[in-house]
């Protein structure tokens, strides 16, 4: 089997446990309707250790945008390979949504907010700030990738590894996924977005596209400097790059902070008028 493969097999896997928990937890009429937030952030630590055991041998498993560019930045992975990568984590990604969205085909005119629905494929904020949500995606994945990089220079836990990044993604989750349910990867919040803006699911509504950047962007961001910050403190090794991703992290940081007091001024002169 080819890496492309194994990355489109491995990331399909996981949305369809991941996103398939989320479906169970929130559609109307399933057997786990309400089980919380606690089931949903193990069933995607499950998911992700589920999918890292079926196919790290073959791509490595990075099933992430975010971790594959760590990988690159921090010198671990060919720059040449990652267009492939991510074209596969995008595909399969789209790939595992649709199956959820099969899998649980009589529960979405069972359902009727658009917005539940959209929830099982991708993420959205609890409180709207630009600002807030670019910073918690970015600590999120800094987080995952710094710890991905982190378990896998343990070798004397190599066979466990996959259950511990699990257990990682549950602890992300359960400590600060609740402000914008931790997409923490590009390809787990865009594959299904767009596979929601594409399947015919009864009475849903818009897949929020204005949304859409943030857990794109952020992960991107917060993947690279994780390892570039590891390369650097970690392995003494001096790479440029860690300076101009922090200089392009911190620019779009303060425009997104700025453009958010720009929101709550404008909202609260329109309250006072």
């Amino acid at each position: 089997m080819s890496a492309f493969l194994g990355e489109l097999i491995g990331t399909a896997l996981l949305i369809v446990l991941g996103g398939g928990v989320c479906a169970g937890v929130s559609l109307k009429k399933s057997f786990a309707k309400d089980s919380g937030w606690i089931v949903i952030t193990l069933g995607w630590g499950l998911a992700v250790a589920v999918a890292v055991y079926a196919v790290g041998s073959i791509s490595g498993a990075h099933l992430n945008p975010a971790v594959t560019l760590g990988l690159a930045f921090k010198g671990s992975f060919p720059w040449s390979q990652v267009p492939e990568y991510i074209a596969a984590q995008l595909i399969g990604a789209m790939i595992g949504a649709t199956i959820v969205y099969l899998h649980y085909l009589p529960h979405w005119k069972e359902t009727e907010d658009p917005g539940t629905k959209l929830g099982v494929f991708a993420t959205g904020p609890a409180i709207p700030n630009t600002f807030a949500n670019l910073l918690s995606e970015l600590i999120g994945t800094f987080i995952l990738v710094f710890g991905i990089l982190a378990i896998g220079s343990n070798k004397f836990a190599d066979g466990l590894n996959p259950f511990i990044v699990g257990f990682l993604i549950v602890s992300i989750g359960l400590s600060l996924g609740g402000t914008t349910g931790y997409a923490i990867n590009p390809a787990r919040d865009l594959g299904p977005r767009i596979a929601h803006f594409l399947l015919p699911i009864a009475g849903k509504g818009g897949s929020n596209w204005k949304y859409a950047w943030i857990p794109v962007v952020a992960p991107l961001l917060g993947g690279s400097l994780a390892g570039l910050f590891y390369e650097v403190i970690f392995e003494g090794k001096n790479n440029v790059a860690l300076y101009y991703v922090i200089f392009v992290t911190v620019v779009i940081l303060a425009i997104s902070y700025m453009t958010s007091n720009m929101k709550v001024n404008n909202s609260n002169n329109s309250k006072v008028a």
